[in-house]
């Protein structure tokens, strides 16, 4: 579902305009579009319904209470990296006994909080980890539901800061420790060591890691079962692909065509943790042209109101959003491609950049922009997923509202934060 598209010369979110929005909640805003949101968590639970399918929603990538909700209505399970996410699931309406908890660095408090709340399973990286859980589960009087994660070593072909899958990378367990847990598994009896977890990292854009990744699981299951483990489930995590460009990019289906017959051969449970495809998309970033600058070089500027503080993934992952005017009689291009810059008639290159007195804070550099002044809307698109959930308030920012769609109607679903929340909780 394309839920932002521009009807004549301004931008709709679903039946909405963005004018009125901005116009009640002002900038910078996050937008979101609920039917956008399930449409994509249907395509993926179409995709894989050939297997038992738990698709785990990864709050890391959009934290919103609403945004959980609207998928914990709809049946989602979620990966959570943290109490916090845990908390947040929770509060949501998520179901513990559909939440898993992944990351390297879970604390005794964490773990604690999670069997209290009897959640599905734990991913574990590490035998201190397991180790940790083991000794915590034996003095609660339960026993998780444990999946390993392995790191099998394949390169995602993604980027460096968002690859996780290769050896020296910090996440999960190589294979050679890993036969040595499963030889020893009678040492942690207070877990159900019953699953196989690998995440390879994201966005991904062909099916290939995967395949590769599972191929070595699938070996590994076998090796589980002649010890006398029965490995229930595979946890192939997330990182399916989505369109930063315009451009065409694989679909579920495509991945699952490739993905299903090796999970059937390894005769598992399937559990998915997708963030990015689910809400990547389904949500913008309006900004308002604060000022314009032409320098004596000639290079020119167009400084908005949203910063590296609201959406940082340009400034950590050099990463290529698209960024059209929401009012404009120039119609945005089908497909951009970042190498390659076309300025039309009524367009001029620009860096757009934001107020945060760093030179990384910039969204763009030598984009083909149409021609804006003072008080114009920007949207920036695609800025769903690691959005607001990685903004901050350096230099002492407010971060900005959150607004959700829904057909031709919005809500605020989270507050603009004022100066008052910036010292909240300090003292002098």
């Amino acid at each position: 579902m394309n839920a932002f598209e521009y009807r004549g010369k301004t931008l709709f979110c679903e039946d909405v305009r963005i004018d009125d929005i901005v116009s009640q909640v002002g900038t910078p805003v996050y937008i979101y579009s609920k039917n956008a949101i399930l449409a994509r968590y249907r395509e993926l639970e179409t995709a894989f319904r050939d297997v038992d399918t738990t698709i785990c929603f990864s709050v890391k990538s959009n934290s919103n209470l609403s945004i959980c909700k609207i998928l914990a209505d709809e049946g989602s399970g979620f990966d959570v990296v943290s109490g916090g996410e845990l908390f947040r699931a929770i509060k949501a309406g998520g179901d513990p006994s559909r939440i898993v908890f992944a990351g390297v660095g879970k604390m005794d408090r964490e773990i604690k909080y999670a069997l209290e709340n009897d959640i599905f399973m734990f991913n574990v990286e590490s035998v201190a980890e397991l180790e940790h859980i083991n000794k915590l589960a034996g003095e609660a009087g339960k026993a998780p539901k444990v999946a390993l994660r392995i790191n099998p070593d394949i390169d995602a072909k993604t980027h460096a800061k968002t690859t996780t899958g290769k050896k020296e990378n910090k996440f999960g367990i190589d294979l050679t420790e890993a036969e040595k847990i499963i030889k020893q598994s009678a040492r942690y009896s207070n877990v159900d060591l019953c699953g196989l977890h690998v995440h390879l990292g994201s966005p991904i854009y062909t099916v290939d890691p995967y395949v590769r990744a599972l191929r070595k699981i699938l070996a590994l299951i076998q090796n589980c079962r002649n010890e006398g483990l029965d490995i229930e489930y595979i946890n192939i995590g997330g990182g399916y692909c989505i369109s930063y460009t315009g451009e065409k990019v694989i679909r579920p289906k495509d991945y699952a065509s490739k993905i299903l017959p090796l999970v059937k051969e390894m005769q598992c449970n399937l559990i998915m943790e997708p963030g990015r495809f689910i809400i990547g998309n389904s949500g913008v970033l309006i900004s308002q042209v604060i000022y314009t600058k032409e320098t004596i070089h000639g290079k020119k500027f167009v400084i908005c109101d949203a910063a590296m503080n609201d959406l940082i993934r340009p400034a950590l992952y050099d990463a290529f959003h698209r960024i059209w005017p929401v009012n404009t009689s120039i119609q945005m291009p089908e497909v951009e491609n970042p190498d390659k810059t076309a300025v039309k008639k009524g367009m001029e290159l620009v860096d757009i950049v934001g107020p945060v007195c760093e030179s990384s804070d910039t969204f763009a550099t030598y984009r083909a922009l149409p021609k804006v002044k003072e008080g114009d809307l920007l949207s920036i698109f695609s800025a769903g997923a690691y959005g607001f959930t990685m903004s901050s308030s350096y230099n002492s920012r407010p971060r900005p509202c959150e607004v959700l769609v829904d057909g031709d109607q919005f809500r605020i679903i989270r507050k603009r934060e004022t100066y008052e929340d910036l010292v909240r909780g300090e003292d002098v």
